[in-house]
């Protein structure tokens, strides 16, 4: 397959003993850990188990904004920092699982929790452009999926108490009463 057939929007991590990033740690905050790896690579496109070096591999992809509005949508844009700064050392890649009380919800009802009662976009802004953060979607790639997202955050060394005070806040609000797995990989490069 050559580059220019890779889908752009496809994300596969990869984590085993190589890897652009050092695993400093994987916590378990909620349901069943996965495997203790060296290393996590991020790579373009799906890329199936076939090495010796994984020990697991999580697919995502990149979509459309699902609950923020237009105004959220530019705000975000025009305030979040590219990722892969040189500054940004220190990493985390946090995938998640929500219960199906969750996806049995309506859009709108969705929404209300997400923002309206957790406000999970009015405080991720309180964090920007210091930390960036992709959301890749796993839910609709396959059924097998362990995961429905897997958010990457890079930050500085500088930032990293703003990181944990940011996954705390988001940790106590009514959205997260609906994760049922939730995995957190700190990394460092």
């Amino acid at each position: 397959m050559t580059d220019s057939a890779v889908n752009p929007r496809l994300f596969t991590f990869v984590g085993g003993t190589v890897g652009a990033w050092s695993v400093m740690g994987i916590k378990a905050v909620v349901g069943d850990p996965l495997p203790l790896v060296e290393s996590v690579d991020i790579k373009h496109g799906f890329v199936p188990v076939t090495s010796d070096d994984a020990t697991w591999v999580l697919h995502g992809s990149t979509s459309n904004g699902r609950y923020s509005t237009g105004a959220e949508h530019d705000l975000l844009v025009a305030t979040q920092a590219f990722l892969g700064r040189p500054e940004a050392t220190l990493a985390a890649l946090i995938p998640i699982k929500k219960t199906m009380a969750w996806w049995n919800l309506s859009q709108d009802e969705r929404r209300r929790i997400f923002e309206k009662s957790s406000h999970h976009i009015k405080t991720g802004m309180k964090y920007l452009p210091a930390i960036a953060r992709r959301l890749h979607h796993c839910r609709d790639l396959t059924e097998q999926s362990p995961f429905d997202f897997l958010t990457w955050f890079d930050y500085a060394p500088e930032h990293a108490p703003a990181f944990e005070e940011l996954v705390a806040v988001l940790r106590t609000t009514e959205e997260w009463q609906f994760v049922e797995r939730e995995v957190d990989i700190r990394l460092s490069r």
